[in-house]
């Protein structure tokens, strides 16, 4: 007899994390290259005062550099660059979600571009055991149960898989309202409540039944 059994558990997200980013455009590459250090040298240098590790972690995130096109008038059929924007990002994590929220607030450099919550690996392996626990306990009832309404006795395991669906971080892309706040009020701690997610395990495989 094939067979399957699940088990879901709500547990509240416990990692905060905020991707930071600044954007630069000028005539010179360099200089956009150089606007860009320097707005992402100061957010470390207060960032890295803030750094517990789990708590809270900082580390960069992508730096692009790209050129701007614009037809000329002489040649309208070759565009030909007439500047350059550039992009930098700054990657704030940590489950102590007041010193995170508060530390985006002292960025003035930069903005928030995307805010996310996920699980930690810790409260991420406590729930899967305890969903996985749960599953096996009904397979193994369901499979008695099923037995003995066919007419056995028992049953034995002759094939079984266990599998877990982990969580993914919850992502959103700051609103335009909360980057300006973010320039202006530089002090101000971002507003952040972390939801809900699931975790859930299954388990599934076939039973010899016994008479």
């Amino acid at each position: 007899m094939s067979l399957s059994a699940a088990a879901t558990q709500e547990v509240t997200m416990d990692t905060l994390s905020v991707t930071m980013s600044v954007t630069r455009e000028g005539t010179e590459a360099t200089v956009v290259q150089s606007q860009l250090r320097q707005a992402l040298d100061a957010a470390l240098a207060e960032a890295r005062k803030a750094v517990r590790p789990k708590a809270l972690d900082v580390q960069t995130g992508a730096f692009s550099l790209s050129p701007r096109y614009a037809n000329s008038p002489s040649r309208p059929s070759a565009p030909a660059i007439v500047g350059w924007t550039g992009r930098a990002e700054l990657l704030i994590e940590g489950r102590d979600l007041p010193a995170v929220a508060q530390l985006v607030g002292r960025l003035p450099t930069m903005t928030v571009a995307r805010v996310g919550f996920g699980l930690s690996r810790e409260a991420r392996e406590r729930v899967e055991d305890d969903t996985t626990q749960q599953a096996i306990a009904r397979f193994r009832a369901r499979a008695d149960s099923y037995a003995r309404q066919f007419g056995f006795v028992g049953y034995q395991i002759r094939e079984v898989q266990v599998g877990v669906q982990e969580p993914p971080m919850v992502m959103s892309r700051a609103p335009v309202m909360m980057r300006a706040t973010a320039t202006a009020a530089p002090e101000e701690a971002l507003p952040v409540e972390a939801g809900k997610t699931t975790v859930s395990s299954t388990v599934s495989g076939s039973v010899q039944m016994l008479r």
